[in-house]
């Protein structure tokens, strides 16, 4: 829990108190960070960016919202700019070319994988459709709010989810990456 103390001296522009902030919010925020890029620097980026962000908007939050959620969407729709910035760069060069798929259901499994696992096992998704699954299965977005913040629709937001997942029942159907119990989790 963040104190609002702590807040309001980041409001006031404290360096030590901006520091504590960050300290405070580093896991929560790089967790985020750590599903949608593919390596540390660029997450480390992507953290950066969105924790500034947060810093720039603390008098405009309102009270009642909690500290917390609030950071954690920024964070989100930080990630989700710069995606749909490097899509558009991507599709300008013309690059970006998906094909897909039937799509499997593997909630079950995924969700017993220790989390290091499951990171592992994303790099083998393309960076969109690892972004939609992220936000849908992940993140716990709906089909259109996804569209909506992407550009993209429906449509597209079910073939990514349904490509991802078919990587990944294949990534695992090969032994790619062993299953091991999240005995966190109960």
């Amino acid at each position: 829990m963040i104190d609002e103390g702590l807040i309001s001296r980041c409001i006031r522009q404290e360096r030590k108190a901006q520091f504590e902030l960050y300290r405070a919010l580093y896991r929560m925020l790089m967790s985020i960070c750590s599903r949608y890029e593919h390596n540390r620097q660029d997450a480390l980026a992507r953290l950066n960016q969105g924790f500034l962000k947060i810093l720039t908007n603390l008098e405009r939050r309102r009270p009642e919202v909690p500290f917390e959620p609030w950071a954690r969407r920024i964070m989100i729709n930080t990630v989700i700019d710069h995606f749909r910035k490097e899509r558009e760069r991507r599709e300008m060069e013309q690059l970006d070319t998906p094909q897909g798929p039937d799509p499997t259901n593997m909630n079950g499994y995924l969700e017993n994988m220790e989390g290091e696992a499951f990171a592992q096992l994303m790099q083998r998704v393309p960076a969109t459709s690892r972004n939609v699954f992220n936000l849908f299965a992940v993140d716990g977005y709906s089909h259109a709010e996804i569209a909506a913040m992407l550009g993209i629709s429906e449509g597209t937001s079910k073939w990514h989810v349904a490509h991802a997942r078919a990587i990944l029942q294949r990534a695992l159907a090969e032994g790619a990456i062993p299953f091991i119990p999240n005995t966190a989790v109960q």
